[in-house]
């Protein structure tokens, strides 16, 4: 039984046997429902157009019931427009204003078609969930047209007489914009992230908004989403990391606009100490030109040089702090012989791109200027005290984590790092030796501290450096390979300098055996459970499949990233995960002027329809009922009183 305390706080909530029995009803009830529809998203890398086009298209999903209940009905073209209307309802109503073709007639066809989209996505969930997520000044009305029987004369009328009255007082507009809105939120029921929103793409910000108003969201930190946790902490390592990425694609609006990080005083340090260099190594990659804060190639340039220079300095001495890391090899500015103009890596001498370094000292590389240091703590300042920025910060670590279990699936963002013998490698902290799950649940840990542990406690400063290491180490989850090759890639022409080795675990988990030794790590069945998987970009166009190791691996980084699309051939993956199957729907680059619907395919039939029974929440719903028995059981037995009024 229950601890007696424990039922008699739930009787505060419970205080009769009918209330009580009737939640075990409402309980019971809810647990023969079909599961709700998941998605999983990864490497979202900024690009916010294209991720909002998914969420608010659910992937093709919209369109899919669409044609399922209206294809023998009307036109492909009115099944578009549909669509289009469903995912962007204001634009597309100000469009249709404008034009004058959003009279009484339309809005009543649009309302009769809008409902049984709604009527179709809200079929699996109880009334009262669908009647929360409506808006409370159409709740009943939307209530009622969603439930009304059209086979009773009666109720076709009132149907009729309720669409009328809602176009006849001039609120159609804004009751179809609500159902728009509401279709889209019945069709995903949770959402997960597996890591990579931050990054190469323009407004990771604006993703985060997004995110901020989901219903139901988690999150898996990849490596960039890391960086910027550490960067908001006032780690100068990732400050200077998530500056030099963020121009290096030219995307000045999510710092400037975005988070309205004031890069002045870096444009104009870097004018002045780079004004005779063209930083030729340094050209910005444009993917996206800015709308709001256009810099100048050159300057940006500039910039960008700066930028890294002070990273490298500030590396090299997070390094020479933590001799642990094992990354002495990686201070490479220590390597350089400034005389000949060539660096050491590994043994062997490369003859540098770019010999320009007027804030290096040859004697002690990595100290910092007098300049370098005052610019350095302006921009902490602009990060550590930043509100938007500690507002995503802070939901990244309410709705966070290193890896989740949920539904008999395994989520993480890069690696579970092993060894060449299948083994789980092992990093050693204060002689204690942590692998697999432990390994993940420790660094969690250490990733939580750095931001909430007191400032200036050494515990914070510890945790803030090793917000770094997992940006870059070769022992880091989430980022899975020997080394980070940045260095490499400004300065040294040689390719073969630049090759990052991958952790053995990209290559033993593509085997039924080694997934099954991860998921039994986490505590999961070999049998009917799948990992999911982000971090590495699948080469479609190369004959590379997302599904590995016989269906238990989904690697589902597609290419949502524009720098990553020539490589993959695609513009991402969707994961759905309904009470039928398991589907990958295969995207194509974003376009906001054409019609692009994915192409989905079902990768995985479940042997019976899953119920809310079956998952993880009706484990939850099980123990709550139990709990609620036993709650009858004492008010039966006279244990606890009943409140009867």
């Amino acid at each position: 039984m229950r601890n007696l305390a424990y039922l008699k706080l739930m009787a505060r909530e419970y205080p009769t046997i009918k209330a009580a029995s009737s939640e075990i009803i409402n309980l019971t009830a809810i647990q023969g429902l079909p599961k709700g529809t998941e998605y999983f998203f990864s490497d979202l890398h900024g690009e916010y157009e294209a991720f909002v086009h998914l969420l608010k298209s659910a992937s093709g999903v919209i369109r899919e019931k669409i044609t399922e209940t209206f294809s023998h009905i009307i036109p492909e073209k009115e099944e578009v427009e549909l669509a289009n209307l469903i995912y962007y309802p204001e634009r597309i109503m100000n469009q249709l204003e404008l034009k004058g073709l959003a009279d009484g007639d339309w809005q009543r066809v649009t309302i009769y078609r809008l409902v049984q989209i709604c009527k179709m996505v809200s079929s699996k969930y109880t009334r009262s969930k669908v009647r929360k997520k409506m808006p409370p000044e159409f709740s009943y009305i939307i209530d009622e047209l969603i439930h009304v029987d059209y086979n009773d004369d009666n109720k076709r009328v009132y149907y009729n007489e309720i669409i009328r009255s809602i176009i006849d007082i001039g609120v159609g507009d804004k009751f179809i914009i609500a159902l728009c809105e509401l279709i889209q939120n019945l069709t995903i029921d949770s959402l997960h992230i597996i890591g990579d929103i931050f990054d190469r793409g323009p407004r990771a910000d604006i993703i985060m908004n997004e995110l901020l108003q989901f219903h139901d969201v988690d999150i898996q930190w990849g490596n960039h989403d890391i960086s910027w946790m550490g960067a908001a902490t006032g780690n100068l390592a990732c400050i200077c990391n998530v500056l030099r990425i963020a121009i290096s694609y030219n995307s000045f609006d999510v710092l400037e606009d975005g988070y309205g990080i004031n890069l002045r005083p870096l444009s104009m340090f870097a004018a002045r100490v780079y004004r005779e260099d063209p930083c030729d190594q340094f050209i910005p990659q444009i993917l996206d030109e800015n709308i709001y804060d256009a810099v100048d190639p050159g300057l940006a340039a500039k910039m960008h040089k700066a930028i890294a220079i002070i990273q490298f300095k500030v590396e090299g001495q997070i390094i020479k702090r933590h001799p642990e890391y094992e990354m002495s090899d990686r201070i490479l500015i220590e390597a350089i012989d400034f005389e000949r103009g060539v660096v050491t890596v590994e043994g062997k001498e490369y003859p540098m791109l770019d010999k320009f370094f007027p804030t290096v000292d040859p004697k002690e590389p990595l100290k910092l200027s007098k300049e370098e240091g005052e610019l350095l703590h302006t921009l902490q300042l602009s990060f550590m005290h930043n509100e938007l920025l500690h507002k995503h910060v802070r939901f990244l670590y309410s709705h966070g984590s290193m890896y989740k279990c949920y539904n008999s699936n395994l989520l993480y963002h890069g690696c579970i790092p092993m060894r060449e013998d299948g083994s789980f490698e092992e990093i050693v902290v204060d002689h204690h030796a942590y692998s697999g799950k432990a390994l993940m649940d420790y660094v969690d840990r250490k990733v939580q501290n750095a931001y909430f542990m007191p400032e200036g406690s050494a515990e914070s400063e510890d945790a803030r450096d090793f917000m770094w290491y997992l940006w870059c180490g070769a022992k880091s989850p989430v980022y899975g390979k020997g080394k980070m090759t940045t260095f490499e890639h400004y300065f040294i022409e040689d390719t073969s300098a630049r090759k990052e080795p991958m952790n053995p675990y990209y290559r033993l988990s593509m085997k039924e055996e080694y997934c099954d030794k991860i998921l039994e790590e986490f505590g999961l069945p070999k049998k009917g459970s799948h990992i999911i998987n982000g971090h590495v970009p699948v080469k479609i166009k190369e004959g590379e499949s997302p599904v590995k190791a016989g269906g238990k691996l989904f690697l589902i980084d597609g290419g949502l990233s524009k720098a990553y699309q020539s490589k993959t051939g695609i513009a991402g993956y969707t994961l759905i995960y309904n009470s039928n199957h398991l589907a990958l729907a295969e995207h194509k680059p974003f376009d906001p002027n054409k019609e692009s619907t994915p192409k989905v395919s079902v990768v995985e039939n479940m042997k019976k329809r899953v119920m809310v029974a079956d998952t993880d929440k009706g484990a939850e719903l099980a123990e709550r009922i139990a709990d609620l028995k036993e709650l009858v059981a004492a008010y039966r037995d006279g244990v606890i009183k009943e409140k009867v009024e």
